[in-house]
């Protein structure tokens, strides 16, 4: 469960790590799209588009669904979900740590 569980959350950072993907899924934020309208702004061949739309889809950031011949992509509303709780599990732990040293720092400076 913990191999799986980090391992879905590792595709999700890897995919946010690429330009192209994080420019990708903001123009999906405008409602779904082609991969062809994706491709069309984007300096690079349609072919190179899909390969970082398979990485979209693989982290479940993406759905695809076919419609006749034409292939439409649309954001999965609970895609970055795993990832949002990552960090604010990180930010909670060190917003705690952070709190526990600056009382620390004010408890010696007083007892100078």
């Amino acid at each position: 469960m913990v191999e799986r569980s980090t391992a879905a959350l590792d595709r999700t950072y890897s995919a946010l790590a690429d330009p192209t993907r994080r420019a990708l899924l903001v123009a999906l934020r405008r409602g779904d799209a082609r991969i062809s309208d994706l491709a069309g702004p984007l300096p690079m061949s349609f072919a190179g588009v899909s390969r970082h739309v398979a990485v979209l889809e693989s982290a479940g950031l993406i759905m695809r669904e076919v419609r006749g011949r034409e292939h439409w992509l649309s954001l999965r509303p609970d895609g970055l979900a795993q990832a949002e709780r990552w960090i604010a599990d990180q930010s909670t732990f060190w917003t705690k740590r952070a709190s526990a040293l600056a009382a620390r720092l004010e408890r010696t400076k007083r007892n100078r």
